[in-house]
């Protein structure tokens, strides 16, 4: 079997809920484009993914595809997926992560397809079913969080994640008052998205540690591996950093070796795929750590974080970002989540959730070859 051609169908995303997350992003556009790219075999065969997300059109990224990935797979076959990986990541100076990962997704959708098998039982099936909690958006107060994280526990989900304002005494505030609201069993986390200096995130983790959050997030700048090494010499809650920025396997390197963050963090979209995600698993095992898996972005990646969370044993939660409607777009079926907040493992060969293709039709911008 050969790739014969690669595609990517842009197609319009309208009625976008406008939510903010952090400062950075005070809201997301009522529309955005996402791109279907396609991976065509001379057996019929196509592998599938999702392109971009509601802040970030796939129009931006899909020319870099076709331009510097196709080239790479054109002839190859398909289920040499290491040695293509390989190549498209050292393309790093030309091309995201979020091209890469779209390839390389669309890779591990078509080997599933060819053998009959879902993506999680060709890497080895480790659990079939994961709980999963919510991550809340900005509210405008201290009881619209209070509001949320109730229904998130009525809903049956198994904990609740605050974005607070990032004012620090505002979010401990916040911080206590969900606390209050929801008990003292059930999961709580906070995800600071980079707010606050040295001295104010020592102030936020005590807080937060004394009550019971099970992890914090995100407290310091991104790439602050020095401050986050003197911050976890000073908490007793689990630290999580290495979200962002965007990269690969071994931009984690210093922060493990710094002893920077307590659990690793990524997603398939922002660290290059379901190829680099396993690696990632792989290495945050070795030294006994969690890697707790970000959202997606689109619909199509959350259903390949789930196949590597249905295949890493060191993995926690499915992380829902709210509102779902902001970010989950073009599936037949999006993923469903069950009465006791349970996400099982896809039994559908490849990805095993099919892309709209009625609305990808009816929303078509462009075909690019």
């Amino acid at each position: 079997m050969k790739i014969t051609d690669v595609t990517v169908t842009l197609f319009k995303w309208d009625n976008i809920p406008m939510k903010s997350y952090d400062h950075s992003v005070k809201a997301v556009s009522s529309s955005s484009d996402l791109g279907l790219v396609r991976i065509h075999t001379d057996e019929g065969v196509e592998g599938h993914a999702l392109l971009g997300l509601c802040v970030h059109p796939a129009s931006l990224e899909a020319p870099y595809i076709i331009k510097f990935l196709k080239p790479i797979l054109i002839g190859q076959n398909p289920l040499d997926r290491a040695r293509l990986f390989e190549k498209m990541s050292n393309m790093r100076a030309q091309v995201s992560t979020l091209a890469v990962c779209a390839m390389d997704v669309a890779l591990w959708d078509l080997a599933g397809k060819i053998s009959g098998l879902p993506i999680h039982a060709l890497m080895g099936t480790y659990r079939n079913k994961i709980p999963v909690y919510a991550s809340s958006e900005q509210h405008d107060s201290i009881e619209g969080y209070v509001e949320q994280a109730l229904a998130v526990k009525e809903r049956g989900l198994h904990g609740y994640k605050l974005h607070p304002s990032q004012r620090w005494r505002e979010d401990i505030a916040a911080c206590e008052a969900v606390r209050k609201a929801v008990g003292d069993d059930f999961n709580l986390m906070l995800d600071s998205r980079s707010a606050y200096d040295l001295g104010e995130a020592v102030k936020v983790g005590h807080a937060i540690h004394d009550l019971g959050f099970l992890w914090y997030e995100d407290p310091l700048p991104t790439t602050d591996i020095y401050n986050y090494s003197k911050l976890r010499e000073k908490m007793d809650i689990p630290v999580m950093a290495t979200e962002f920025p965007c990269g690969w396997l071994d931009d984690y390197a210093p922060w493990i070796m710094n002893k920077a963050t307590d659990m690793l963090r990524g997603d398939v979209m922002i660290k290059g795929g379901i190829t680099s995600m396993l690696k990632i698993a792989h290495l945050a095992e070795a030294f006994a750590m969690k890697l707790e898996i970000h959202h997606g972005g689109n619909s199509l990646n959350d259903v390949a974080n789930l196949h590597i969370q249905m295949a890493i044993p060191n993995t926690s939660f499915m992380e829902v970002l709210l509102p779902h409607e902001a970010w989950w777009h073009g599936l037949v079926e999006e993923i469903k989540i069950d009465n006791e907040g349970f996400v099982h493992a896809p039994t559908k060969p490849g990805l095993g959730y099919e892309v709209d293709l009625a609305l990808v039709e009816r929303k078509k911008i462009a075909v690019l070859r």
